[in-house]
């Protein structure tokens, strides 16, 4: 599968390609390697072709041309189903979302409608009737929720972004889970009419994408101020904070938690360590205030706001619906009105509590999660398991502020580890160009890796060590010739290139590394293996690993597996 970045696609139409070519590679991967129940409602492969023929005979090229991209099945699109993984509740929608209709007017095209936590109700992407979706890196871990399916289909390779939906968490969990970017925009920024509503006053569209560049390209075409949203707002950047010194806030050490998980305590210490590389200053401050804000969400009345959204046919539906939804649903309306202004009171008071803290603080660094789960574990244990990863993100659209989810490494285990950027209402952007600097878009070295390299793989760690991180999974050009070299320990692979030859493309891994670490990676190769320049299949270039040609003449050519775990695994 090509690479699906915005950025590789618009190399790869600038080249004279045509959508179709990619829209067709999108529908083949769908139906060859489901990856999880990600898809709800898929947009039928002959409508979007017919989409993509249009597009390349329009004189007009939208910013978004040719991208494909899916939203969660909360959102609305004229003549397609709106379920919000509830089927009972189902309805064909008349009109499409306004913030949908602005990525088609760009050139973006739908490839379908994504499983959810019903009700966008959760954060765990377990409580959908069409099953759970599960992490890209290991299908016993839950994918995070609620907008499970919308990350799953951006991380695993299935569309270029996509849409889902944050009201304590939802557009930032799944993201950590699947390393991936999750943007949560300043409230009202991306418009949330013909979204079902969870919390309405809190809403917001959010977005997924593979880096930051992404997430910026789709929200500078996705916001606007929309008429019929009463909660609209209209952009209106704060001061930027793009350059140093920047002031990094961090939570005082005994008011982080990690439910015991040391692999997600130490990489949380790393990306603070990574992040002072880039600030002139990590400051502390009191989490305490923003915890509190967070208790009042579903530990008090404003989980009533659910209940004013759904309430009724809830009640109606009850035994059609997910019982840990229901029940959180149903159980809202025991609330009274005079608690909700109370909630209210108090909640404003936290609000001007925090912003004393914001004087001294530019950013927040946090933990997009303490801690994941199996999906096992989840269904055990529904309640406590959830809020539990609510720790770090449900005081933020309380608080009326900006956050954007970015990878920040990977455990022993394999799984991946996020942090999240909070910051001040529209800070959006900055936040953005704070997290690509610190996901390692700018200014660090591409790697590619063919073999003992490869995630899960024996020298992996070289990789991680180094910190590293996995940017995508893609393949090699078609002129790359592939062989087992048996004499070496562990067992690592030759990669060597054949102009002419016509082959399947080779899976590569590509890594981003910090440039002062790359001298000693490159130092403890050993013969016959070095670094060379790797050109990708959608043709752009990195640095990666190459064979002297010597050492494959008495080796297997493997170069029919595609790649070293096919090769493994087949053997």
């Amino acid at each position: 599968m090509r690479d699906l970045s915005i950025s590789a696609l618009r190399r790869f139409y600038a080249g004279g390609a045509a959508p179709e070519q990619v829209i067709q590679e999108v529908y083949d991967r769908i139906e060859s390697q489901p990856l999880h129940p990600v898809w709800i409602e898929l947009v039928p492969r002959a409508q979007a072709i017919e989409r993509a023929r249009a597009l390349a005979a329009s004189p007009q090229k939208g910013l978004l041309y040719g991208v494909p991209f899916a939203i969660k099945d909360n959102i609305d699109v004229a003549g397609m189903p709106t379920t919000a993984a509830c089927p009972a509740y189902s309805y064909i929608s008349e009109k499409t979302a306004f913030v949908v209709e602005r990525l088609f007017e760009a050139g973006a095209i739908l490839v379908g409608k994504t499983n959810l936590d019903q009700f966008a109700t959760g954060l765990v992407g377990t409580r959908s009737p069409h099953g759970a979706c599960r992490s890209i890196f290991d299908s016993d871990y839950i994918s995070g929720g609620s907008s499970s399916g919308s990350a799953v289909a951006v991380a695993g390779g299935l569309v270029s972004f996509s849409l889902g939906t944050d009201t304590a968490g939802s557009g930032r969990v799944p993201a950590a889970f699947n390393n991936i970017v999750g943007l949560k925009p300043s409230r009202g920024l991306l418009s949330c009419s013909g979204v079902v509503p969870a919390c309405r006053s809190l809403d917001c569209v959010s977005i997924f994408a593979l880096d930051c560049p992404d997430a910026q390209a789709v929200f500078e075409i996705a916001r606007g101020f929309d008429e019929a949203d009463e909660f609209s707002r209209k952009w209106n950047p704060a001061v930027s904070v793009d350059g140093a010194p920047i002031r990094c806030g961090v939570p005082f050490p005994h008011q982080l938690e990690f439910f015991g998980d040391r692999s997600y305590a130490a990489l949380y210490r790393e990306s603070i360590a990574a992040m002072r590389k880039l600030a002139a200053a990590i400051v502390e401050f009191d989490l305490d205030p923003f915890r509190e804000a967070a208790q009042l969400l579903y530990g008090g009345p404003y989980v009533a706001e659910r209940f004013a959204a759904v309430g009724s046919f809830a009640k109606a539906n009850a035994a059609a619906m997910d019982p840990v939804v229901a029940s959180i649903i149903l159980a809202a309306e025991r609330y009274t009105a005079a608690e909700a202004f109370q909630a209210m009171y108090r909640l404003v008071a936290l609000s001007r509590q925090t912003r004393s803290i914001w004087q001294q603080i530019d950013v927040m660094l946090l933990p997009t999660t303490p801690t994941t789960y199996t999906v096992e574990a989840v269904q055990a244990d529904p309640v406590q398991l959830n809020s539990n990863l609510g720790y770090y993100t449900n005081f933020v659209n309380l608080l009326d502020l900006s956050a954007v989810a970015v990878p920040a490494g990977f455990c022993e285990s394999g799984l991946p580890f996020g942090v999240t950027l909070v910051g001040p209402a529209f800070r959006d952007e900055s936040l953005l160009k704070l997290a690509s600097r610190f996901h390692g878009t700018d200014d660090w070295v591409k790697i590619g890796v063919v073999g003992a390299h490869l995630s899960g793989q024996p020298l992996n760690h070289q990789l991680i060590e180094r910190g590293a991180r996995l940017v995508r999974t893609t393949r090699t050009a078609k002129d790359y010739k592939f062989f087992a070299l048996t004499n070496t320990t562990p067992a690592k692979p030759g990669l060597i290139r054949e102009p002419g030859f016509d082959g399947p493309g080779i899976e590569i891994e590509v890594w981003s590394m910090p440039h002062e670490k790359f001298g000693s990676f490159v130092a403890a190769i050993p013969p016959p293996l070095g670094i060379g320049t790797c050109q990708l299949e959608d043709g752009e270039l990195v640095k990666g690993f190459i064979c002297e040609p010597y050492a494959t003449e008495q080796m297997p050519e493997i170069t029919r597996y595609g790649g070293w775990r096919s090769y493994l695994k087949n053997r």
